[in-house]
This record gives C-alpha cells, sequence and structure tokens, in this order.
C-alpha cells in the first residue's frame, strides 16, 4: 500500500504541477481505487493531500506579494461552517451515492478546463479600481460557503470554483486569484480536517504521508518544466483524463459498490 501511495502521490504531484491546480480533483480516486483507502478514510486523506501541496505553492506567492489576505479570510471563514455541514451530509450518503456524486463533479471541471479561459471584469470593483466590499461581501461569502461545502463533503480543494469567483467577481488579477485561492484551499482544507475528526476512520498515517510527500516533490519538480509546455494542450489532456476516470469512477459505484467500503 505504501508503494502505491508513493505513485499515486507522484502522478497527482505532477497533475498540480504542471497544471498550478486542479489535480487534486483526482486525489480522491487515486486513494480509494489505487491505493485501496476506503472512502471514510480517502476524503480525509485527501485533505491532508490538497491542504500540504497549497500550501506549498501558496509560499512562493507570499514571497512575492500576491496573496490577498483580507478577500481569502472572507472566503476561509465562510467556508469554515459549510465544510462541517459537507461533512455531515457526507456521512449520510450511502458511499456509492457520494462517489456518482464526486463524478458528476470531476464532469464539471472537465467542462471548465476545455472551456476558454474568461479575461477577469471585475464585477465588484469600483471606478477607481479598489474593491466595493459592501456589493461583494454577501456573494464572496455565499462562494467561500460553497467551496468549503464541497471541501467537507468529497475532500476537494475546489480551486475550480474559487478562481474564476476572485477574478470574474472581485476583479483579481489571474496571478491574485490563483495565489488567494491556495490560502483559501489550505484554510478549507483544515475546516475539513476539522470536521472529518468529529467521527475517526483510522487514518493509515505512514501511508498519507507518503502519498503527500511524493506529491509535493513531484508538484515542485513538475513546476519547473509548466512554463515550457503548451497549456492549452495541458489543460484539453488533463481534461479528457478527468473524463475518462468520472466514467469509471460512474461505472465502479453503480456495479462494485463494495470497493468503497
Amino acid at each position: 500500500m505504501v508503494v502505491a501511495a508513493g505513485l499515486f502521490g507522484a502522478l497527482i504531484g505532477l497533475l498540480l504541477g504542471l497544471l498550478g491546480g486542479g489535480g487534486s480533483i483526482l486525489a480522491v480516486p487515486a486513494l480509494v481505487y489505487g491505493v485501496g483507502l476506503p472512502l471514510t478514510a480517502a476524503i480525509p486523506a485527501s485533505l491532508v493531500v490538497v491542504g500540504a501541496s497549497s500550501a506549498t505553492g501558496l509560499l512562493t506567492r507570499i514571497r512575492a506579494g500576491l496573496v490577498r489576505w483580507r478577500v481569502a479570510l472572507v472566503f476561509g471563514l465562510a467556508g469554515l461552517p459549510a465544510a462541517f455541514g459537507g461533512s455531515a451530509v457526507g456521512r449520510l450518503l450511502p458511499n456509492h451515492w457520494l462517489m456518482l456524486a464526486f463524478a458528476a463533479l470531476m464532469v464539471v471541471v472537465a467542462v471548465r478546463m476545455l472551456r476558454q479561459s474568461t479575461p477577469a471584469v471585475g464585477a465588484c470593483r469600483g471606478a477607481s479600481g479598489t474593491v466595493d466590499w459592501r456589493a461583494c461581501l454577501p456573494w464572496a461569502t455565499l462562494a467561500g460557503a460553497l467551496v468549503g461545502f464541497l471541501t467537507g463533503l468529497f475532500g476537494v480543494g475546489g480551486g475550480f470554483v474559487i478562481v474564476p469567483a476572485l477574478s470574474l467577481g472581485l476583479g483579481l488579477a489571474e496571478s491574485e486569484a490563483v495565489a488567494t485561492s491556495l490560502a483559501v484551499i489550505v484554510l478549507n482544507s483544515v475546516s475539513g480536517l476539522a470536521a472529518h475528526s468529529l467521527t475517526p476512520t483510522g487514518l493509515d498515517v505512514a501511508t498519507v504521508g507518503v502519498f503527500a510527500a511524493s506529491a509535493m516533490a513531484t508538484s515542485l519538480a513538475a513546476g519547473t518544466l509548466a512554463p515550457r509546455l503548451p497549456a492549452a494542450a495541458l489543460r484539453r489532456g488533463f481534461a479528457a483524463l478527468v473524463l475518462a476516470v468520472a466514467a469509471g469512477v460512474a461505472a465502479t459505484s453503480l456495479t462494485a459498490p463494495e470497493l468503497l467500503w
């Protein structure tokens, strides 16, 4: 199991390093079907991996001064109770239905990556270029709660929701949106882990540690290679991979749900 954790962790780290985000959507399927963890253990394990990988990427952005901490705190605080809610809902659902819903989420992520990126229009920016917090605070709180709920329910970082919310909603530049989203993901991962700690799952610390360490190391190495590769081709290839994995997850959930226990 530890060897498999290292191999699949390296794969997730490669995707994270090449794409700069989104690759963590495959962490739960990799932990369930690749490493052999039950779903109840794979979701909190995924949160460890997502949080650690995001923290690694966040360090360089902090040094560059790209993180907008006030925005990150709004999203993170809104996501805190929502993560507990998502975790509670997840405990009520049968594992195969939860994975079917996860497969649907993967399709949404893949479709978004296939679409042309939309430039930030700054719907919440005032004429002076500053954020109009009175108009945007309710909207940002709602978006943060949605991301927190997804984090608690599925163990995902939610960057595919956070980045467009920050760029289109608050008008942050792409580099600021990505950096701030990493801070939000770290906060939400901690919230999600706290929520899942209420129901101990016998987490295999060694396996999760190897998976996370392998993912972080490979992510850092792949990050140096990413600028030399065509971004559009990488996104299309990743989207195709996510769609294929989503189809496999859905099929397995319907035909062999016992693999999730």
